[in-house]
C-alpha cells in the first residue's frame, strides 16, 4: 500500500503578513491560505450568480457545487435557481478540476487549489476534487454583506495544506452522539478543511457499532444506542462527499469492558461484566494469552475492515493498568514461559499479533503512544497523546505519527493555547527533514465524558477552527489577535451550517433560569468558563456517571469566555497606558457596575430553580469582585489613597472569588480585576512600578 508522505514546500508568507497589517479588507478566512494577494473591488453575489464545471467530472463535484449554492442561498436569502452547468462560459464562477482522486482517499493526495476573483468573475482551479471542495469553502468564507449587496472581495489565492493529516476525533463510546450531530460536525470539518474524522466507537461505557458476526457486542454493550452498518456506510459516504476520511477506533486490549458484557470469554478475568457508568481507567482487559481472543478479533476486524474502506484502522492500545493480568496465574505462567518480563512486553505481544490481523485485511494499524515498542513494523502510525517529544522519538525510529497532545479540546483550554501547539515543535523541531516528513499532522480530540448531543458542538467549535489553521496554514501564521478576529467570523459562518455552539446557548440558560428572560444569568454565564483539564470531577459534589444530566451552568458556559478575554485585554491596555485613558476607564467602570448588580437581579429567581440556585455563591463572588474592581478604579481615576490594609483586603476577596467550587466554573474577570488592584499606588493613582 503506497503512502504519499511528501510535504509541500512552504510559500514565503511575508507578503501575507504585510497585507494583514495594511489592507483594510483583511480576509476573514480560517485557515488562512498559504499565499494570497488582495486586490481592489468586489464580485457581486446576486440572482444571476451561477457556476460551471469543466475538466474532470464526478458526482462528488456536482453535489459539492449544489451544497455550495445552497449555502449561498441560505446565508444571503437569495434563491439561486441557476444551477451549475457544464462549459457555461457565462458563469460567474468557473471551476476546472484536472483529474480524479483515489477511489479510497489517502493522506498525501493533492489538496491544493487556486482561486482568482475579479470584479467580473471568479476562477477556481484544482488538480483533484479535494482541492475543488476546499476552494469552494474558501469562496463561501469570503462572502460578506456590503453597502451595495452581497459580494466577495477581489483576491488571488494559491493554497495548499502544510500537513496531510488534519483530523477531529469524536468519542461516541462514553456518551452516544446521534447521526445528525455527527453529520453537522462533518459539515463544520469541511468548512475549515479538516480531512480526517476519527470515530472512537468503543469504550468501557459503550460499544456503538452493529456487528453481524458478534451481535451481542451492540445488543448487550450499548444500552441500545449504536449505529447500524447501513448508518455507518451513510456517514462514510457523507464524509467522502466532503473530502473527509473516516477512521474507526475500537479500543483494545483495555478500555474494553463493553465488549465483555456480551463476550466475557475475551477478558482476563471471569465475568459477569456490565457497562461502566463511571469515568476513568478500569481493570478489565482482553486476555493476550488466549488464542480465542485472536480468533475473535480476526473475524471482527475482518468485518469492520469491509465496513470502513479507509486504509487506516485504529486499535487504541492506551491506558492498560495490567491488574487483571497480574492477578491471573495462567497469564503469569504464559509470560514466564514466553520470556515476557512485564506487562508492557505482554501488551507488545498482543499488539504485534493484532497488527498482523489488521495487515492481513489490507489496513495500516494506528494506535496511541503505548503501541510503540522495539520490533514493531514500520508501517504503523503512532498517535501521540504524550506530546511532540514522544512523536519525535517515534519519527527517529522510522515511524509515522500524528499529534493530539495539546489538541484535547475537552480540556477547555483557550483557542490561543491550542493555537500555540505545533506538531513540529520541541524535540520534533530538531528532526532532520526526512524525519519531519514522518509527522503527518494532528487531530483535535473530543472525549465525551462530559458532553452530549446538546453540548458537544459548543465544546468542539469554534476552537477547533484554530487547530485546523495550525494544521493547514504555514508555520509562520502565528498572530493571535488575527486568529481571534477571524475565529469570531468563522463561528458565525458555522452557525449557517447548522452547528449549535451558539444557538443552544440561550435555550440552555432559559432552562437554568426557569425564565424566558435570561439577561442577568447571561451576564454571569458570559464571564465564566468550565474548570480546566480534568478538574470537573475533582470539584463535583458526587462522582459523575454517564447518567449525570449535562444541564448546569458549567454545561451552558462556553469553554472560553469571549467577554472575559475582551475585558482582560481592555484592562491590559488601560494599565499599560498609565491608567490615563478616560474612555477605557469608563468602559471598565460600566462593565464592573453591571456585574456588581448581577447577584441581586438573580436572587429573585433562585428559589424557583435549583439549577439557578446552586450558583448563588458564584453570583455573589462576581458582585463582590466587581466591587473590588470599582474601588480600585476609583483610586486609579481620582488618585484617592486607599486605606492602609485595602490592597491586602481586596486581594483576599479576589483570591476567594477565584477559587472554583461545586459549580465547577471559573470567574474569568477576576484576574484582570486583580491587576487593577495591583496597579493602585499607595498614594492613589497608577503605580509606575507595575
Amino acid at each position: 500500500m503506497r503512502l504519499f508522505l511528501s510535504f509541500v514546500l512552504l510559500i514565503p508568507f511575508c507578503s501575507v503578513l504585510a497585507q494583514q497589517a495594511t489592507s483594510p479588507a483583511q480576509l476573514n478566512l480560517m485557515p488562512l491560505p498559504s499565499n494570497y494577494q488582495a486586490g481592489n473591488g468586489q464580485l457581486p453575489i446576486d440572482q444571476s450568480f451561477s457556476v460551471s464545471l469543466s475538466g474532470y467530472k464526478e458526482a462528488r463535484l456536482d453535489s459539492g457545487v449544489r451544497r455550495f449554492l445552497e449555502n449561498i442561498s441560505r446565508r444571503t436569502g437569495i434563491a439561486l435557481t441557476n444551477r451549475s452547468a457544464t462549459g457555461d462560459s457565462g458563469a460567474r464562477l468557473t471551476i476546472q478540476t484536472d483529474h480524479g482522486s483515489k477511489p479510497v482517499q489517502e493522506p498525501g493526495e493533492d489538496e491544493s487549489y487556486s482561486l482568482e476573483i475579479t470584479s467580473s468573475g471568479a476562477k477556481l482551479n484544482a488538480p483533484t476534487p479535494l482541492g475543488t471542495l476546499h476552494g469552494l469553502q474558501t469562496f463561501l468564507q469570503l462572502m460578506e454583506s456590503t453597502p451595495t449587496g452581497f459580494a466577495v472581495p477581489v483576491v488571488t489565492i494559491h493554497d495548499t495544506p502544510r500537513f496531510v493529516w488534519r483530523g477531529l476525533m469524536i468519542d461516541v463510546g462514553r456518551h452516544f452522539i446521534p447521526l445528525d450531530v455527527i453529520k453537522r460536525n462533518l459539515d463544520g470539518m469541511e468548512a475549515v478543511k479538516l480531512n480526517v474524522f476519527h470515530w472512537h466507537l468503543s469504550d468501557n461505557q459503550g460499544f456503538r457499532v452493529e456487528s453481524k458476526k458478534f451481535p451481542k457486542l451492540q445488543e448487550m454493550g450499548s444500552d441500545g444506542l449504536f449505529y447500524t452498518q447501513a448508518e455507518i456506510s451513510d456517514v462514510i459516504a457523507y464524509a467522502r462527499d466532503r473530502g473527509i476520511r473516516v477512521i474507526p477506533e475500537f479500543d483494545m486490549p483495555g478500555h474494553s469492558t463493553s465488549w465483555f458484557v456480551g463476550y466475557p470469554d475475551l477478558a482476563s478475568a471471569p465475568g459477569p461484566y456490565q457497562i461502566e457508568r463511571r469515568w476513568g481507567v478500569f481493570d478489565p482487559a482482553m486476555d493476550p494469552t488466549n488464542d480465542h481472543t485472536y480468533n475473535f478479533l480476526e473475524q471482527f476486524i475482518g468485518e469492520m475492515a469491509k465496513l470502513f474502506p479507509d486504509h487506516y484502522f485504529h486499535i487504541g492500545g492506551d491506558e492498560v493498568n495490567g491488574k487483571q493480568w497480574d492477578a491471573n496465574p495462567k497469564i503469569q505462567e504464559f509470560m514466564k514461559s514466553h520470556g515476557l518480563k512485564d506487562n508492557a512486553a505482554l501488551q507488545t505481544y498482543f499488539t504485534t499479533r493484532v497488527q498482523k490481523i489488521v495487515s492481513k485485511h489490507d489496513k495500516m494499524m494506528v494506535g496511541w503512544d503505548e503501541i510503540l515498542a522495539p520490533g514493531m513494523p514500520k508501517d504503523i502510525v503512532i498517535h501521540s497523546w504524550r506530546g511532540p517529544e514522544s512523536l519525535a522519538a517515534a519519527a527517529k525510529q522510522g515511524y509515522r505519527g500524528i499529534l493530539s497532545n495539546g489538541y484535547y479540546i475537552d480540556l477547555m483550554w483557550s483557542a490561543a493555547r491550542h493555537y500555540a501547539v505545533d506538531p513540529i515543535s520541541g524535540d520534533a523541531a530538531k528532526l532532520s527533514v526526512e524525519e519531519k516528513q514522518r509527522i503527518l499532522g494532528g487531530e483535535a480530540a473530543m472525549w465525551s465524558e462530559h458532553v452530549g448531543p446538546e453540548t458537544i458542538d459548543s465544546r468542539i467549535w469554534p476552537r477547533t477552527a484554530a487547530v485546523a489553521e495550525r494544521l493547514w496554514s504555514p508555520e509562520s501564521v502565528r498572530d493571535v489577535s488575527s486568529m481571534y478576529r477571524r475565529l469570531n467570523q468563522i463561528s458565525w459562518h458555522l452557525d449557517s451550517l447548522g452547528l449549535t455552539h451558539n444557538t443552544d446557548y440561550i435555550p440552555m440558560l432559559q432552562r437554568i433560569a426557569n425564565s424566558e428572560d435570561v439577561r442577568p444569568l447571561r451576564a454571569l454565564a458570559d464571564v465564566v468558563e468550565p474548570v480546566k483539564d480534568y478538574q470537573r470531577e475533582e470539584f463535583a459534589k458526587t462522582p459523575p456517571t454517564s447518567f449525570t444530566p449535562l444541564n448546569r451552568l458549567i454545561d451552558a458556559a462556553r469553554p472560553e469566555s469571549e467577554t472575559g478575554r475582551i475585558f482582560s485585554n481592555l484592562v491590559d491596555e488601560f494599565v499599560s497606558g498609565g491608567c490615563k485613558d478616560a474612555a477605557k476607564s469608563s468602559e471598565i467602570r460600566s462593565r464592573l457596575t453591571a456585574w456588581r448588580d448581577v447577584y441581586p437581579s438573580l436572587q429573585r429567581g433562585m428559589a424557583s430553580s435549583s439549577l439557578l440556585g446552586e450558583n448563588e455563591n458564584l453570583a455573589r463572588n462576581l458582585s463582590v469582585a466587581s466591587g473590588a474592581g470599582l474601588s480600585a478604579l476609583d483610586a486609579l481615576d481620582r488618585h484617592q489613597a486607599p486605606a492602609e490594609n485595602w490592597k491586602t483586603e481586596q486581594t483576599t476577596i479576589l483570591q476567594q472569588a477565584a477559587k472554583p467550587d461545586y459549580t465547577q466554573v471559573l470567574l474569568m474577570v477576576v484576574p484582570p480585576i486583580q491587576k487593577l488592584v495591583e496597579y493602585v499606588s499607595p498614594g492613589g493613582g497608577c503605580s509606575a512600578s507595575k
